[in-house]
């Protein structure tokens, strides 16, 4: 698993959903720090909210652990 691959998929996706990291963070009941950590690469979501975030950003837990979405494919 690329970390910062992953992190900026998960940047993507929460853009394309239009959410800014403190209304994902609130979604999640964690902080929007926490968000920022994953999303620079500098860690991974506690594979206790993983589905939550999934679910939130409109993904399979594959595209995350992937950092790739399904439409691209893996490349």
């Amino acid at each position: 698993m690329n970390q910062i691959k992953i992190g900026k998929f998960i940047a993507e996706c929460r853009k394309k959903n239009n959410l800014t990291q403190m209304q994902l963070a609130e979604k999640l009941n964690i902080t929007d720090r926490a968000i920022s950590k994953w999303e620079n690469g500098k860690g991974m979501p506690d594979s206790s909210i993983m589905l939550d975030l999934c679910n939130e950003l409109k993904i399979s837990v594959n595209e995350l652990l992937s950092g790739v979405g399904a439409k691209k494919g893996a490349m």
